[in-house]
Protein backbone atom coordinates (compact mmCIF):
# COMPACT_ATOMS: atom_id res chain seq x y z
CA UNK A 1 0.00 0.00 0.00
CA UNK A 2 2.75 2.55 1.02
CA UNK A 3 4.85 1.73 -2.07
CA UNK A 4 1.56 2.06 -4.01
CA UNK A 5 0.73 5.46 -2.68
CA UNK A 6 4.59 6.70 -3.82
CA UNK A 7 4.16 5.84 -7.42
CA UNK A 8 0.74 6.94 -7.69
CA UNK A 9 1.98 10.38 -6.28
CA UNK A 10 5.42 10.59 -8.12
CA UNK A 11 4.67 8.77 -11.41
CA UNK A 12 3.91 11.39 -14.47
CA UNK A 13 1.47 9.59 -17.34
CA UNK A 14 3.48 10.00 -20.57
CA UNK A 15 1.37 11.17 -23.54
CA UNK A 16 2.74 9.10 -26.18
CA UNK A 17 3.29 10.41 -30.12
CA UNK A 18 5.68 10.87 -32.51
CA UNK A 19 7.36 13.44 -30.86
CA UNK A 20 7.98 11.54 -27.69
CA UNK A 21 11.87 12.29 -27.22
CA UNK A 22 13.64 12.91 -24.32
CA UNK A 23 15.04 16.21 -26.15
CA UNK A 24 11.54 17.25 -26.71
CA UNK A 25 10.53 20.91 -25.36
CA UNK A 26 7.69 22.94 -25.21
CA UNK A 27 9.62 25.45 -27.09
CA UNK A 28 9.54 22.34 -29.60
CA UNK A 29 5.90 22.42 -29.44
CA UNK A 30 5.31 26.20 -29.28
CA UNK A 31 7.09 26.67 -32.66
CA UNK A 32 5.49 23.49 -34.13
CA UNK A 33 1.98 25.01 -33.35
CA UNK A 34 2.58 28.58 -35.07
CA UNK A 35 3.67 26.71 -38.34
CA UNK A 36 0.74 24.33 -38.21
CA UNK A 37 -1.31 27.48 -37.94
CA UNK A 38 0.88 29.67 -40.65
CA UNK A 39 1.89 26.72 -42.65
CA UNK A 40 4.94 29.44 -43.86
CA UNK A 41 8.18 28.56 -44.97
CA UNK A 42 9.65 30.83 -42.58
CA UNK A 43 8.23 29.47 -39.82
CA UNK A 44 8.85 26.21 -41.02
CA UNK A 45 12.41 27.06 -40.90
CA UNK A 46 12.23 28.68 -37.51
CA UNK A 47 10.58 25.06 -36.17
CA UNK A 48 13.38 23.02 -37.59
CA UNK A 49 16.31 25.41 -35.93
CA UNK A 50 15.01 25.21 -32.55
CA UNK A 51 14.61 21.17 -32.85
CA UNK A 52 18.37 21.35 -34.03
CA UNK A 53 19.43 23.62 -31.16
CA UNK A 54 17.65 21.60 -28.73
CA UNK A 55 18.96 18.41 -30.13
CA UNK A 56 22.51 19.75 -29.93
CA UNK A 57 22.38 20.98 -26.43
CA UNK A 58 20.33 17.44 -24.88
CA UNK A 59 23.09 15.82 -26.26
CA UNK A 60 25.60 17.60 -25.17
CA UNK A 61 24.72 18.26 -21.80
CA UNK A 62 24.18 14.11 -22.06
CA UNK A 63 27.46 13.40 -23.72
CA UNK A 64 29.09 15.93 -20.54
CA UNK A 65 27.16 13.76 -18.01
CA UNK A 66 28.34 10.48 -19.30
CA UNK A 67 31.99 11.39 -19.32
CA UNK A 68 31.86 12.69 -15.84
CA UNK A 69 30.85 8.90 -14.36
CA UNK A 70 32.97 6.65 -13.37
CA UNK A 71 32.41 4.65 -16.66
CA UNK A 72 33.49 7.51 -18.70
CA UNK A 73 33.93 7.99 -22.33
CA UNK A 74 33.29 4.59 -23.16
CA UNK A 75 29.36 4.23 -21.97
CA UNK A 76 29.06 6.67 -25.21
CA UNK A 77 30.08 3.31 -27.58
CA UNK A 78 26.64 2.67 -27.16
CA UNK A 79 25.69 5.39 -29.21
CA UNK A 80 28.27 5.51 -32.03
CA UNK A 81 29.31 1.20 -32.15
CA UNK A 82 27.64 -0.25 -35.45
CA UNK A 83 25.48 -3.07 -34.53
CA UNK A 84 25.65 -6.09 -36.62
CA UNK A 85 22.08 -8.62 -36.47
CA UNK A 86 23.04 -11.52 -34.54
CA UNK A 87 22.84 -14.92 -36.37
CA UNK A 88 19.88 -16.21 -35.24
CA UNK A 89 19.66 -19.91 -35.71
CA UNK A 90 17.63 -23.08 -33.74
CA UNK A 91 19.42 -24.01 -30.76
CA UNK A 92 20.58 -27.27 -30.66
CA UNK A 93 21.14 -29.61 -27.84
CA UNK A 94 22.22 -33.05 -27.92
CA UNK A 95 22.85 -32.55 -32.11
CA UNK A 96 18.81 -31.93 -31.88
CA UNK A 97 16.88 -28.78 -33.10
CA UNK A 98 15.07 -27.24 -30.54
CA UNK A 99 11.91 -26.16 -32.18
CA UNK A 100 8.97 -26.15 -29.57
CA UNK A 101 8.71 -23.62 -26.69
CA UNK A 102 8.58 -27.07 -24.29
CA UNK A 103 12.02 -28.17 -25.60
CA UNK A 104 13.78 -24.82 -25.66
CA UNK A 105 12.67 -24.17 -21.76
CA UNK A 106 13.53 -27.50 -20.73
CA UNK A 107 17.49 -26.57 -22.71
CA UNK A 108 17.78 -23.37 -21.37
CA UNK A 109 16.50 -25.09 -17.97
CA UNK A 110 19.27 -27.66 -17.62
CA UNK A 111 21.65 -25.58 -18.56
CA UNK A 112 21.11 -22.79 -16.44
CA UNK A 113 20.31 -24.64 -13.57
CA UNK A 114 22.57 -27.25 -13.59
CA UNK A 115 22.73 -27.25 -9.57
CA UNK A 116 19.32 -27.74 -9.05
CA UNK A 117 18.81 -30.89 -6.74
CA UNK A 118 22.39 -31.60 -6.63
CA UNK A 119 23.72 -33.63 -3.95
CA UNK A 120 25.40 -32.22 -1.54
CA UNK A 121 27.72 -34.25 1.38
CA UNK A 122 26.59 -32.42 4.78
CA UNK A 123 28.99 -34.60 6.28
CA UNK A 124 31.32 -31.55 5.46
CA UNK A 125 30.26 -29.28 7.97
CA UNK A 126 31.55 -31.88 10.64
CA UNK A 127 35.00 -30.83 9.74
CA UNK A 128 34.78 -27.15 10.91
CA UNK A 129 35.67 -25.86 13.75
CA UNK A 130 33.57 -25.10 16.41
CA UNK A 131 33.52 -21.41 16.87
CA UNK A 132 32.04 -19.33 19.93
CA UNK A 133 28.57 -18.38 18.90
CA UNK A 134 27.00 -14.73 19.03
CA UNK A 135 23.69 -13.16 19.20
CA UNK A 136 22.39 -12.21 16.03
CA UNK A 137 21.50 -7.88 16.38
CA UNK A 138 18.44 -5.83 15.23
CA UNK A 139 19.51 -4.26 12.16
CA UNK A 140 19.83 -0.49 12.20
CA UNK A 141 18.50 1.99 9.53
CA UNK A 142 21.90 3.01 8.44
CA UNK A 143 22.75 -0.82 7.42
CA UNK A 144 19.97 -0.26 4.56
CA UNK A 145 20.80 3.33 3.58
CA UNK A 146 24.38 2.24 3.03
CA UNK A 147 23.68 -0.84 1.49
CA UNK A 148 21.40 0.74 -0.95
CA UNK A 149 23.53 3.76 -1.87
CA UNK A 150 26.18 1.45 -3.81
CA UNK A 151 23.01 0.70 -6.01
CA UNK A 152 22.79 2.18 -9.28
CA UNK A 153 19.73 4.11 -10.35
CA UNK A 154 20.30 2.85 -13.96
CA UNK A 155 19.10 -0.93 -13.00
CA UNK A 156 16.12 -2.20 -14.88
CA UNK A 157 12.95 -2.46 -12.94
CA UNK A 158 12.44 -5.24 -10.74
CA UNK A 159 9.91 -8.22 -10.73
CA UNK A 160 7.50 -5.59 -8.61
CA UNK A 161 7.98 -2.46 -11.21
CA UNK A 162 10.46 -0.54 -8.60
CA UNK A 163 14.14 -0.27 -9.25
CA UNK A 164 17.25 1.06 -6.94
CA UNK A 165 16.44 4.96 -7.64
CA UNK A 166 12.17 4.36 -6.58
CA UNK A 167 13.37 2.33 -3.50
CA UNK A 168 15.81 5.29 -2.37
CA UNK A 169 13.34 7.24 -2.80
CA UNK A 170 10.72 5.57 -0.64
CA UNK A 171 13.23 5.20 2.30
CA UNK A 172 13.66 8.71 2.74
CA UNK A 173 10.48 8.42 4.83
CA UNK A 174 11.40 7.11 7.88
CA UNK A 175 8.00 5.46 8.25
CA UNK A 176 8.83 3.13 5.21
CA UNK A 177 12.31 2.46 6.62
CA UNK A 178 11.37 1.43 9.64
CA UNK A 179 8.56 -1.13 8.21
CA UNK A 180 11.45 -2.35 6.04
CA UNK A 181 13.66 -2.82 9.12
CA UNK A 182 10.87 -4.70 11.04
CA UNK A 183 10.30 -7.35 8.05
CA UNK A 184 14.33 -7.95 7.71
CA UNK A 185 14.36 -8.58 11.46
CA UNK A 186 11.35 -10.65 11.69
CA UNK A 187 12.43 -12.85 8.48
CA UNK A 188 15.87 -13.43 11.06
CA UNK A 189 14.16 -14.04 13.97
CA UNK A 190 11.32 -16.15 12.66
CA UNK A 191 13.65 -18.64 10.15
CA UNK A 192 11.49 -17.31 7.27
CA UNK A 193 12.07 -15.91 3.84
CA UNK A 194 7.96 -14.83 2.73
CA UNK A 195 7.46 -16.47 -0.63
CA UNK A 196 6.72 -13.07 -2.41
CA UNK A 197 10.59 -12.63 -1.77
CA UNK A 198 11.47 -15.93 -3.43
CA UNK A 199 9.19 -15.30 -6.73
CA UNK A 200 11.31 -14.92 -9.76
CA UNK A 201 11.49 -14.31 -13.56
CA UNK A 202 14.32 -14.91 -15.34
CA UNK A 203 15.14 -13.00 -18.58
CA UNK A 204 17.16 -14.46 -21.55
CA UNK A 205 19.64 -12.37 -23.75
CA UNK A 206 22.27 -13.50 -25.72
CA UNK A 207 26.06 -12.46 -25.26
CA UNK A 208 27.58 -9.98 -26.90
CA UNK A 209 30.02 -10.79 -30.10
CA UNK A 210 29.16 -14.40 -30.29
CA UNK A 211 29.56 -15.60 -33.83
CA UNK A 212 26.89 -17.95 -33.92
CA UNK A 213 23.86 -18.08 -31.22
CA UNK A 214 22.59 -22.08 -31.75
CA UNK A 215 24.05 -23.33 -28.47
CA UNK A 216 22.32 -22.57 -25.19
CA UNK A 217 25.54 -21.11 -23.57
CA UNK A 218 25.27 -17.93 -26.00
CA UNK A 219 22.82 -16.49 -23.82
CA UNK A 220 23.12 -14.92 -20.52
CA UNK A 221 20.05 -15.34 -17.80
CA UNK A 222 18.79 -11.80 -15.89
CA UNK A 223 17.29 -13.09 -12.77
CA UNK A 224 14.41 -10.47 -11.58
CA UNK A 225 13.25 -10.30 -7.91
CA UNK A 226 11.65 -8.08 -5.34
CA UNK A 227 13.45 -5.03 -5.12
CA UNK A 228 12.83 -4.93 -0.90
CA UNK A 229 14.03 -8.40 -0.70
CA UNK A 230 17.06 -7.99 -2.84
CA UNK A 231 17.88 -5.23 -0.64
CA UNK A 232 17.60 -7.19 2.73
CA UNK A 233 19.94 -9.88 1.00
CA UNK A 234 22.37 -6.80 0.55
CA UNK A 235 22.23 -6.39 4.25
CA UNK A 236 22.06 -9.37 5.15
CA UNK A 237 25.33 -10.50 2.78
CA UNK A 238 26.88 -7.23 4.39
CA UNK A 239 26.73 -8.32 7.87
CA UNK A 240 27.74 -12.25 7.56
CA UNK A 241 30.74 -10.87 5.64
CA UNK A 242 31.66 -8.61 8.09
CA UNK A 243 31.39 -10.95 10.84
CA UNK A 244 33.19 -14.25 8.94
CA UNK A 245 35.94 -11.87 8.57
CA UNK A 246 36.22 -10.52 11.59
CA UNK A 247 36.48 -13.64 13.34
CA UNK A 248 38.99 -15.44 10.19
CA UNK A 249 36.35 -17.61 9.64
CA UNK A 250 37.58 -17.08 5.95
CA UNK A 251 40.64 -18.99 4.42
CA UNK A 252 43.34 -16.43 2.99
CA UNK A 253 42.95 -17.94 -0.40
CA UNK A 254 39.35 -17.15 -0.48
CA UNK A 255 39.10 -14.00 -2.97
CA UNK A 256 35.87 -14.12 -4.84
CA UNK A 257 33.25 -11.77 -3.91
CA UNK A 258 34.67 -10.11 -0.96
CA UNK A 259 34.73 -6.57 -0.22
CA UNK A 260 38.42 -4.90 -1.22
CA UNK A 261 39.27 -7.86 -3.17
CA UNK A 262 40.18 -7.70 -7.04
CA UNK A 263 42.54 -9.45 -9.10
CA UNK A 264 45.39 -7.98 -8.07
CA UNK A 265 45.15 -9.38 -4.82
CA UNK A 266 44.67 -12.84 -6.84
CA UNK A 267 47.74 -12.22 -8.22
CA UNK A 268 49.78 -11.23 -5.88
CA UNK A 269 48.99 -14.60 -4.06
CA UNK A 270 49.12 -16.87 -7.10
CA UNK A 271 52.65 -15.28 -7.68
CA UNK A 272 53.47 -15.82 -3.81
CA UNK A 273 52.27 -20.15 -4.10
CA UNK A 274 54.45 -20.11 -7.58
CA UNK A 275 57.52 -18.48 -5.73
CA UNK A 276 57.01 -20.92 -2.96
CA UNK A 277 57.51 -23.32 -5.58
Amino acid sequence: MIIDNAWTKNAKKSRISKHSKQWWTEDCSHSLDIYRSSRSLENWKKFKKIVKDTKRSFFDDKIQEIANKSHGPWELMNWIKSRKLLAIKAITYNRQSCLTLDSLWNVLHNTFNTALNRQVDLNIINKIENKPSQNWSLFSKNEFRSAISKCSNLSVLELDKLTWCHLKFIIKDNSCLTNIVNIADACINLGHWPEYFKISSTIIIPKPNKPSYNQPKAFHPIVLLNTIGKLIEKVVTNRLQFTVTSNNFIHTSQLGRLKFKSTTDTGITLTHIVQLE
